[in-house]
């Protein structure tokens, strides 16, 4: 996409319309953003995306006229141009004495519709002309977000919070279940923000044993202990300028916590092994699965740390909560699969819709994502319900209450019947716990009070079967 271009707000509930008008105008050298709604359409105009609105007239819930009139309200010299079929000539004459700048009947002429978007970005160019190429980067990023996510409430909601926190180099926590989106969420606050030409480097609370956080984040010297043969720069030095995404923060040791804290205040620290005082400049954006303000009250969480990382929270609703979102990435993913694969699936069969609108998606977007890519490389024509195969990612055994101990000898010491037992049990409260987290280990890992290196040796010990779709997708 021309980021640089003027962007142009093509506002149309027919998908096919959007699209042909999205290609033509990408490749007239502007940049279109899509709104498949009025709602959404306005949310876009209040955040300042668009140069220039083109939207149908007739459009259910807000219809075109009543885009106009509050389009208006917001900024009233936004140029809106009306598109509607001939039946409706008489509508779009009262819409251009309403403040519309002028309107095409359907079928459109391309080329007059192009002529006409010029004219009217040349007639706005003194106001045009104050928006710089990082304010249409900024904007880029964020309505990219909007396309990604889906038209509801909650994301115009999340996409306006990006907006307004973005500039700012405020520290934020990302809140939302596994697979919702955080990262994404994450590198769009990053793009939209003054750092975005320096790096966001990204770090895996979840998968760094306690012993190796502070050389991770803080680097360490030639010598520091054995094995390092050379210096290292850490995640703080690599995003000197940028931003520092901690992914799954609550994951973090306490004591590690701690010497995160003091960096962050300090705006410096120490190499491992080192005697130099290192200053930083970075901007901390964190995620997290789980209220850090119920692990602060638990114990398992800085109340320091939160109060400081804390100055804006960004809360993302699990798919479940998002129904009409479900539908809009459902297609998203079925068109870059049919690319991908070089098909043309049509869409989804109506029992196939129904499917995906009554599944409570536990994984969310990323099992969302699994489904759909599986389903359009069975399918022919159209997606079926069977081809969805809409189970949960993690299938454990059936959890099976602990039965009495064999006591029976059988030539064993008490010592090796107690072992067997006790392994037993702590393999049931791993399938258990499991179970609970969809298959995820760093949730079960934090749930369980133990490290993430332990839990995945013991699911390996006991032969646990994680399904690899849900271990990829964590690991991604």
């Amino acid at each position: 996409m021309n980021i640089c271009g003027p962007r142009i707000l093509i506002v149309d509930d027919e998908k096919d319309i959007c699209d042909i008008l999205f290609r033509l105008l990408e490749t007239a050298g502007f940049s279109p953003i899509v709104a498949h709604n009025g709602a959404t359409a306005l949310e876009m105009i209040r955040l300042g995306m668009p140069d220039l609105v083109i939207s149908d007239v007739r459009m259910p819930g807000i219809d075109g006229m009543e885009l106009l009139r509050q389009s208006k309200e917001l900024d009233y010299n936004l140029p809106v141009l009306m598109i509607t079929a001939w039946s409706g000539l008489d509508g779009a004459v009262q819409a251009v004495k309403e403040g519309a700048y002028d309107y095409l009947a359907k079928p459109l002429d391309y080329g007059e519709l192009v002529a006409k978007i010029k004219k009217a970005l040349e007639e706005r160019g003194p106001s045009l002309g104050k928006r710089t190429v990082c304010d249409r980067t900024q904007n880029a990023a964020v309505a990219e977000l909007h396309e990604i996510m889906g038209p509801s409430e909650a994301v115009c909601r999340i996409v306006s919070e990006v907006a307004l926190v973005a500039p700012s180099n405020f520290s934020v926590i990302i809140q939302g279940e596994t697979g919702t989106g955080k990262e994404m969420v994450a590198g769009t606050l990053h793009g939209a923000s003054l750092r975005s030409a320096r790096p966001m480097i990204a770090v895996d609370c979840g998968a760094i044993p306690e012993g190796l956080f502070e050389s991770e984040l803080f680097g360490y010297e030639k010598g520091a202990f054995t094995g390092a043969s050379s210096a290292r720069l850490g995640k703080f030095e690599l995003a000197q300028g940028g931003a520092l995404f901690l992914d799954e923060i609550s994951n973090m040791p306490l004591s590690s916590q701690i010497k995160l804290l003091r960096a962050i205040q300090e705006k410096s620290f120490f190499r491992v092994g080192g005697t130099k005082t290192v200053s930083v400049d970075v901007r901390l954006i964190v995620a997290t699965n789980e209220n850090l303000n119920t692990a602060v009250h638990s114990g398992s969480f800085s109340r320091d740390l939160f109060y400081r990382l804390s100055e804006f929270t960004i809360v993302i609703p699990p798919l479940r909560e998002r129904k009409e979102d479900i539908i809009h990435i459902a297609n998203r993913i079925l068109q870059a699969t049919n690319a991908e694969l070089g098909k043309n699936v049509r869409g989804f069969s109506e029992s196939a819709l129904k499917a995906l609108l009554n599944h409570r998606w536990p994984g969310n977007v990323r099992q969302l994502r699994s489904a759909i890519r599986r389903a359009v490389l069975q399918a022919d024509a159209w997606i079926m319900p069977e081809q969805l195969s809409l189970e949960d990612g993690f299938s454990p055994e059936p959890p099976v209450e602990p039965e009495a101990p064999d006591i029976s000898l059988n030539g064993s010491s008490l010592k090796e019947i107690v072992r067997r037992y006790t392994m037993d049990i702590e393999r049931k409260i791993l399938v258990e716990t499991l179970r609970k987290t969809g298959g995820n280990k760093a949730k079960a890992a934090r749930l369980l009070k133990i490290d993430y290196t332990t839990i995945h040796s013991k699911i390996k010990q006991y032969g646990i079967r994680v399904d690899p779709e849900v271990e990829a997708e964590e690991n991604d």
